[in-house]
This record gives C-alpha cells, sequence and structure tokens, in this order.
C-alpha cells in the first residue's frame, strides 16, 4: 500500500511527486513514464515510523518493490529525502498540529449547560446550510435512520477539516480564514456528538455514546 509520501526515482537522478498523490502508477504518469518497463524508475515511499504524520518519531526510508532496481543506490535515497524535504515543507503550510481526540473515550460534561447547547446550535445552523456536504458525501436520506447517520458523519468529516489550514471552505459561506465547522470541533474535543433525526437534535457522550441531551430542531432555533 502506497504511503502519505510516495515518489519514483530514474537513474538519471529525476523524482517525480506531488503533494497529495500517493500512487506510484500516478506519479509515473505525471512522469511521463509507461511504467511497463522494468527497472526504468524505482518506487520509493518514506513513512514514520510510528505511523503517525501528525508527529512522527523517525522517517524510514523503503524501496517499494523487489528486488531492488542495481542502480538504486545511497545516491538516489538523498535525492528521495531531499523531495520529502520539500513534500514536508509544503504539508506544513496547510496541516494543524493538534492531538487527535475519540469523543468516546474521554468524559463527556456531567451537565450539558448553555454553552454546549449554544455550540449546537451553532452547528445546526451550519447543518441547515450544507447538511451532508460537510462530509464530501451525497447520501440518499432515505429513512430517518440514514438522517441520523448522515448527520453523525458530518460530525466526522468536520473534526478531520480542523487538521487542515485551508483559506476558503466550498459549500459554506464563512469569513476567509475562519474555520466554519469550529462549533462541532469544540463539541467533540468536550466528549460530545451531535446527531439529528430530521426533527430532534441529540448529545452523545461517554463509553456508549449515550444520550446526554436532546431538543427539537424548533425549540434549538428558539434558544437564546
Amino acid at each position: 500500500m502506497c504511503k502519505a509520501f510516495s515518489c519514483i526515482v530514474d537513474q538519471a537522478g529525476k523524482v517525480t511527486w506531488k503533494l497529495g498523490v500517493d500512487s506510484h502508477s500516478d506519479l509515473a504518469r505525471l512522469g511521463g513514464y509507461q511504467d511497463r518497463v522494468l527497472g526504468e524508475f524505482a518506487k520509493i515511499e518514506i513513512a514514520p515510523k510510528n505511523g503517525d504524520y501528525l508527529y512522527p518519531d523517525e522517517w524510514a526510508y523503503s524501496v517499494d518493490e523487489s528486488p531492488v532496481p542495481k542502480w538504486c543506490g545511497a545516491h538516489e535515497k538523498e535525492l528521495c529525502l531531499a523531495a520529502h524535504a520539500k513534500w514536508l515543507e509544503n504539508l506544513d503550510k496547510f496541516i494543524i498540529r493538534h492531538p487527535i481526540v475519540h469523543p468516546f473515550k474521554i468524559a463527556a460534561p456531567e451537565t450539558i449547560g448553555p454553552k454546549y447547547i449554544r455550540l449546537l446550535k451553532k452547528w445546526a445552523s451550519v447543518w441547515d446550510s450544507v447538511g451532508a456536504s460537510v462530509w464530501a458525501s451525497v447520501w440518499a436520506s432515505v429513512s430517518v435512520w440514514a438522517s441520523v447517520r448522515d448527520s453523525v458523519w458530518a460530525s466526522v468529516g468536520a473534526y478531520t477539516g480542523s487538521f487542515f489550514r485551508i483559506p476558503v471552505w466550498k459549500s459554506v459561506k464563512h469569513p476567509k480564514g475562519k474555520y466554519p465547522y469550529q462549533p462541532l470541533v469544540t463539541l467533540w474535543n468536550a466528549g460530545l456528538v451531535p446527531s439529528f433525526d430530521g426533527t430532534i437534535w441529540r448529545l452523545h457522550g461517554g463509553k456508549k455514546a449515550t444520550v446526554l441531551f436532546s431538543i427539537t430542531a424548533e425549540e434549538l432555533k428558539a434558544y437564546k
């Protein structure tokens, strides 16, 4: 399986890579190769040993094919490591490093007070405007359960987006540079995950994702 940083290097020392492209086949096409000539280039991967791209311990270089082309040695490794350094520079321009939180493995608030209800209201407002597109998916809501599923997956998508520094997010109006789904992230980091069945909003928390709070959409809109 290709890693987040993949590249290919040929005998002339040409290294082909692109941020967001980890498929060696795609990189071969980008580099103008046919990907049919054995030994025309070597497939390289550089990945953190601990598997954590946010907080890597040590980057490990490997040639992702066997046997390794005889011409691919220390010089080619240095070229690929230099490309990896440039990849990191580009990555750090838009990645935000903060701890990954599993909301159902931390203690949820004992009381769902006004602070969390107002955050839920802000999230509901975002949901009204963009819905399941927060998760960048188009799922047909054919039942109440589909609505609940969409709202929970949208929460996952919104939380995932908090790791990226993107000036303008599609499908939602917001001030440039401000993360439009921050209310969800704040709830998530407090151990609370919203769901919506088309009528009632709920906040879930704890190891069993227990419903800790519920309110109708109309009541939430009127909440001060």
